[in-house]
């Protein structure tokens, strides 16, 4: 994995390095708005771009619904990067700019227990079911798009009701390791590679493919944005070759 990430690491420097000899933009500050997945991609790839391009990221980190509505209550943006089919309203309202909007990677959804905690099975559909009737208690973010997926499958495994009684809700994406961590929830549903990476918390795996859900992510410059052209400089970036070995590196899949 270090190989892997340090190859990642030197082919984005290259390409950031390249892009930024060809494109003369006054340095700027760039407010972007990013879903709870990217602190891992966003806090290698950041650097790199801000010590090739000049420019300053200002980055703020949240689940999808709630950075949504920061955008629709008019809070500034350069640059968001949010869950593809969420932006398709706020699109037609032309809160982003007319500019395509780029898929940036996917992720699909994992389960993780406290570190050092004995691993439940989750490999087929009836052992996910089973692991989480008896799990005393589950931390999802219940307002999120995946939060959402999570609650449905419950209901389609027909144990709604039990687990209802046993969800710890989280508002924030690193929440729902920190639960786990902490043993606040014994287990934890969410984006696979911010379980896997999180502190305190064990990887358990994917969740079984019946119940699978592919979160695919895309980038768009604000209507409003202040620095339009160097938040599109960076949107162009997030989606060359070398940034996409980065992301895969942090466990997403790039386009």
């Amino acid at each position: 994995m270090r190989k892997s990430s340090r190859a990642a690491s030197a082919a984005v420097i290259g390409s950031v390095l390249l892009f930024a000899a060809n494109v003369n933009i006054q340095a700027a500050e760039i407010r972007v708005l990013a879903v709870g997945a990217y602190p891992g991609a966003l806090a290698q790839l950041g650097p790199q771009f801000e010590q090739a391009s000049g420019h300053k990221l200002i980055i703020q980190y949240g689940a999808s619904p709630g950075l949504m509505t920061k955008i629709q209550a008019g809070e500034p943006f350069d640059v968001a990067i949010l869950i593809a089919d969420s932006m398709n309203e706020p699109s037609k309202r032309e809160l982003f700019t007319a500019d395509a909007r780029p898929t940036i990677s996917s992720v699909g959804l994992g389960a993780a227990v406290r570190a050092n905690a004995e691993k439940p099975d989750i490999g087929s559909a009836e052992a996910f079911k089973q692991t989480l009737l008896k799990a005393k208690s589950v931390a999802i973010i219940p307002e999120s798009v995946n939060g959402k997926h999570f609650l449905s499958v419950f209901q389609r495994l027909g144990i709604a009701q039990e687990m209802n009684a046993k969800i710890k809700p989280q508002t924030e994406p690193p929440q729902v390791a920190e639960a786990v961590a902490k043993g606040d929830a014994e287990l934890g549903l969410f984006v696979s590679n911010v379980l896997a990476s999180a502190k305190g918390v064990d990887f358990v795996g994917p969740v079984p493919a019946e119940f699978q859900q592919t979160l695919v992510f895309a980038a768009a410059v604000g209507a409003k944005a202040k620095e339009p052209a160097a938040a599109s400089a960076l949107i162009k970036h997030l989606t060359t070759p070398a940034a996409g070995a980065v992301m895969k590196a942090h466990g997403m899949q790039a386009p």
